[in-house]
């Protein structure tokens, strides 16, 4: 892409300056190309945030502002290159891969402003890696950063990526993130809604590749989501499942499809199940469908501490299992809080731990003795009628400060409030 001096003069010298005053304050008769500038300082000042790595490799080009909005973070964008990594090793030591030295290792069919392909890409200079994106502008972006980012051989091929699929012979990895937006720009959730229709394309997809990875919204139900998905190929065919949240927020649903089994054996029709939020990782092996019974907390019992599960565990819904592995207990259905009883807290939980000050149900005369030296409190509530601002201001304590409360429903259909203490 060609820019005039003048331009990219002006982007250096306001890069830290606030792009709506710039917009309004900049003429734009002159040499600079304000429009592309603006979108450049936009940009980059998004990636101080979203992708630090990339904000402090000098001479990056940064797409408009709603693809910076859609591209991976580049905490999430890490976790899937390792997660590819893992794949790409198991593949290669497969007695049953089928590809040879000139097979691609890495296609990613939609390819957007490369964040992911960046991450992704194996091997010397992103070798053998092929990044397919319909939008010609992004093409441009992405053949002027690869080079910067250590990946001069990545392929960029500028075209549609289900035709690129039809006339693909074989690839080890196929990738696919594709849109979860409609034709009038609204969001969309649904697998069959995303473009391209990853259900039409499951059997090709699989037939093509020894795996797929799929990026999905993370407000898809998991288990609705392999079950379309294998019903789409007529065989299982989901081997994995990997909910990723960062700062214990829901980001990402990721599924590794393949007809073969790259490493440990999975029983009939399993899963494995990996709960990502930040450092923490939770993984498990899961047999469609599960409705354990489930232990809960009696009502009167006076346990010491409670445990929160982290996002991506409440995403997951294995709340048996988590109180099976970590000796807890479940304070009722549909509550997903867990308490324990000994003197010393489960410090290995996945989630957030707190030490239990009292209980209190909602008569008044014990919300008074049970709240009477809290002013200030960081309010939550799990499986109760009220939000946590109305409960808030019923108590009216002010938000903040080091206690917590949990208001929630007791398996008798008591509602409580849990006072608590943060044990970090």
């Amino acid at each position: 892409m060609t820019v005039n001096e003048a331009t990219l003069d002006f982007v250096r010298q306001h890069r830290n300056d606030d792009v709506r005053r710039l917009a309004l304050a900049v003429p734009r008769d002159g040499e600079v190309d304000v429009s592309w500038a603006l979108q450049q300082i936009a940009g980059w000042q998004a990636a101080r945030t979203k992708l630090p790595s990339w904000a402090a490799t000098e001479g990056l080009l940064y797409p408009p502002h709603l693809n910076m909005e859609q591209c991976s973070s580049e905490v999430t964008a890490r976790y899937k290159g390792r997660l590819i990594s893992r794949l790409l090793s198991a593949i290669e030591k497969s007695d049953e891969a089928r590809f040879s030295e000139d097979t691609p290792l890495l296609v990613d069919l939609t390819g957007g402003f490369g964040v992911d392909f960046a991450f992704m890409a194996p091997g010397r200079a992103g070798e053998r890696c092929v990044y397919v994106e319909h939008d010609a502008q992004l093409c441009a972006i992405s053949s002027e950063n690869f080079p910067l980012l250590g990946l001069s051989q990545a392929q960029v091929v500028n075209g549609d990526g289900v035709d690129y699929l039809h006339g693909l012979s074989h690839a080890a990895l196929i990738y696919l993130d594709p849109a979860r937006r409609d034709d009038h720009g609204g969001k969309t959730y649904a697998i069959g809604d995303c473009k391209p229709d990853v259900l039409a394309l499951g059997r090709e997809l699989t037939d093509k590749a020894e795996a797929v990875a799929l990026k999905l919204s993370p407000m898809l139900d998991w288990h609705k989501a392999v079950n379309d998905l294998d019903d789409s190929v007529g065989r299982h065919v989901v081997r994995e499942v990997h909910i990723v949240s960062v700062r214990n927020e829901c980001k990402e649903l990721l599924l590794v499809l393949s007809n073969h089994l790259h490493g440990e054996a999975l029983p009939e029709g399993g899963v494995r199940l990996f709960c990502v939020n930040d450092e923490e990782e939770y993984e498990s092996v899961r047999q469609l469908p599960d409705g354990d019974p489930q232990p809960f907390m009696s009502p009167g019992d006076t346990p010491c501490y409670l445990y929160e599960p982290n996002a991506s565990l409440m995403k997951a819904g294995i709340f048996t299992e988590l109180a099976a592995v970590y000796h807890v207990s479940q304070v009722a259905p549909h509550s997903h809080l867990f308490v324990s009883f000994d003197d010393e807290p489960r410090m290995d939980f996945p989630g957030r731990r707190f030490q239990i000050s009292t209980i209190s149900s909602m008569n008044r005369r014990e919300i008074k003795t049970a709240l009477a030296h809290v002013e200030t409190a960081n309010v939550s509530v799990r499986n109760f009628p009220l939000t946590a601002e109305q409960l808030r201001k019923r108590l009216k304590l002010r938000d903040g400060g080091a206690d917590y409360l949990f208001g929630t429903t007791l398996s008798d259909g008591s509602h409580v409030l849990f006072v608590c203490r943060k044990v970090s």
